[in-house]
């Protein structure tokens, strides 16, 4: 999500009587971190989790903390996601045992966004408020960044703001009609008669 890194000011050209002294900073990267988000679309609650990478065992221990922390008593929950190699039934395998991922993976029903859609995922949505609201600078390591992230998102959920989704069914028929009529050119007509 955002690079770990620090600005140090480096003077390249000395000052000369009459001119303005110029100096350069240069950008060392500490490193990158990932922030795993999920939102709750009845109750404007967002669940985070700050880490180093974005790996298959990042995914499932996120996922697991999600349903057991959260959502214990919720046969099956639905997730809205987008194609990432990691959101997937199989990142459980590579974490936990065969009968613990299993039983995880019947848990959760996954929808995928289209590829190139991820502007659909309100995951997004909130991920560009958290840019915008809080990561807007670089931030030097990771406990930094992880105190930061923690405390939007309590700011967020003790307000409870809720993301107000206008995208409704005819505008995303219209919108994708491009798409459905690959897949079926009769699709033209039936989506231009609903209109």
């Amino acid at each position: 999500m955002n690079g770990l890194a620090s600005y140090y000011p480096m003077c390249w050209h000395p000052f000369q009587p009459g001119k303005v002294a110029k100096e350069d900073n240069e950008y060392v990267r500490k490193g990158t971190a990932v922030v795993l988000l999920a939102y709750d679309l009845d109750t404007g609650q967002r669940y985070v989790q700050v880490r180093q990478r974005r790996t298959k065992r990042d995914y499932a221990e996120f996922m697991q903390q999600l349903r057991t922390n959260h959502y214990p008593n919720v046969a099956q929950l639905h997730v809205l996601q987008d194609n990432l190699n990691t959101h997937q039934a199989g990142s459980f395998y590579d974490r936990f045992v065969v009968e613990t991922a299993h039983e995880l993976a019947n848990r959760f029903i996954w929808h995928y966004t289209p590829k190139h859609a991820s502007w659909l995922n309100m995951a997004e949505i909130e991920f560009a408020a958290l840019s915008k609201q809080c990561l807007d600078r670089r931030i030097g390591d990771l406990a930094t960044l992880e105190k930061e992230v923690l405390a939007w998102v309590e700011e967020r959920n003790r307000e409870a703001v809720k993301i107000n989704w206008m995208f409704d069914t005819a505008q995303a028929r219209k919108k994708l009609k491009r798409h459905y009529v690959k897949i079926n050119s009769e699709n033209n007509t039936t989506i231009d008669s609903t209109n």
